[in-house]
C-alpha cells in the first residue's frame, strides 16, 4: 500500500504517494523533513538525513514527476523534465537512484523553482 504525502516546494503544494519500497519507508519514517533544493536541469533534489543503499532495480531513469533516492548524497530528488545526463526530454538521474513513488499532480509549475527554494516533504 502506497502512503500519501504532500510536497510544499515554495509556495507550491503537490499531493504525491510514496511506494511500497524499503527507501520509501525509510523515508516515510523520517517525516517531515525540510531542506534548501538545489536545481539540476530540471530536477531538484536535497540531503534528508536518510542512509539507505542502492537498492535491485535501481536505475537512472526516471519518469516526469517522480520521485527518487539519491544513495551516494543521501538525497530526496524530485525529477520534472530534462537534466543534464538526459538523452531527449526524459528525466535522467546523475546516476543510479532508488524510484520511491511519483507526484500525482501537475508538475509543470516547478520549471520556475528557483535553486535554493525551501522544499518540506510530509504525511497526509
Amino acid at each position: 500500500m502506497s502512503q500519501q504525502i504532500r510536497i510544499t516546494v515554495g509556495d507550491s503544494s503537490y499531493a504525491a504517494e510514496l511506494n511500497d519500497s524499503p527507501t520509501a519507508k525509510a523515508i516515510y519514517d523520517a517525516l517531515p523533513i525540510k531542506g534548501s533544493g538545489s536545481r539540476w536541469g530540471e530536477e531538484i533534489y536535497f540531503a534528508i538525513g536518510v542512509d539507505e543503499k542502492l537498492a535491485p532495480g535501481a536505475r537512472d531513469e526516471v519518469e516526469v514527476g517522480g520521485l527518487a533516492y539519491w544513495p551516494p548524497g543521501k538525497a530526496f530528488c524530485i525529477f520534472f523534465g530534462p537534466t543534464p545526463a538526459s538523452v531527449g526530454d526524459e528525466p535522467r538521474a546523475a546516476s543510479e537512484v532508488n524510484h520511491v513513488g511519483r507526484i500525482v499532480d501537475d508538475v509543470s509549475s516547478l520549471t520556475s523553482a528557483p535553486n535554493g527554494v525551501q522544499v518540506v516533504i510530509e504525511p497526509v
